[in-house]
Order: structure tokens, then C-alpha cells, then sequence
């Protein structure tokens, strides 16, 4: 009598049980390379690059920001506010998200830098 679980010697192995079998060469690709080994290494090199745009945008920013709180200054009643204050500390805090993404590069990280960035000039056109 045999179990429930084995099956029979004519029948194929169930493909959800089935172990996987290596490919010819058990490296995986031609090239001795594994299949997500440069993927990893190119998308950390994207992010760094992006961020380095993000300096970019940050510098754009900080002039717009800059502009506006003199504005404010100017035809206002010369008092900053602190919408103000939260967007000079949203553009510190994007040019060290900034730098973190240089250093350990995380997709999370640089949409804050982004969102950090462009959110200083919204922030001080509010005061």
C-alpha cells in the first residue's frame, strides 16, 4: 500500500513540489554572472546619480526660496514667520537626504530628498 503523497512511478512530479533544477553550467547565466547580481550595483548607481540631480533641484530651490522670504521681506510686514523657518529646515534637511542617498542609496531616501526640495519654496510662499 502506498501513501497519499507519493506518487506513482508513471505519473510526472506535482510543479508546485517539484525542486528546482540548476541550469546547465549551475551558475546560472553563460557568463558566470548570477541573474540579479548587476542589477543590485546598476540601480544603487541610478540613485546616486539622481541625487546628484537632487543637488541640482536643492540649489534651484534655495534661490526660489531665497527670493521669496526677501519678497515677503520687502512688500510684507518684514516679520518671518514660521513657514518661513520650515522651509530653510526643509532645504537643510533635503541636502543631507541628500547625502545620505550618496552614501547608502535608497529609493525612500531620495523621494524625501525630492519632496524636501521642492516642498522649501511652497513652504515660504505660504508665509
Amino acid at each position: 500500500m502506498t501513501s497519499m503523497t507519493t506518487p506513482l512511478p508513471n505519473e510526472p512530479p506535482d510543479p508546485a513540489t517539484a525542486t528546482p533544477q540548476p541550469e546547465a553550467g549551475g551558475e546560472g547565466k553563460r557568463d558566470g554572472r548570477r541573474e540579479g547580481a548587476g542589477t543590485i550595483a546598476a540601480n544603487a548607481r541610478a540613485l546616486r546619480v539622481f541625487a546628484g540631480f537632487g543637488f541640482v533641484l536643492l540649489f534651484v530651490c534655495a534661490a526660489v526660496t531665497g527670493a521669496v522670504v526677501l519678497g515677503d521681506a520687502v512688500s510684507g510686514d518684514g516679520v518671518a514667520g514660521g513657514f518661513t523657518s520650515a522651509a530653510g529646515w526643509a532645504l537643510v534637511l533635503s541636502g543631507l537626504t541628500g547625502l545620505a542617498v550618496l552614501f547608502l542609496p535608497r529609493k525612500a531616501l531620495l523621494i524625501a530628498q525630492y519632496a524636501l526640495a521642492l516642498g522649501a519654496p511652497v513652504l515660504a510662499l505660504l508665509d
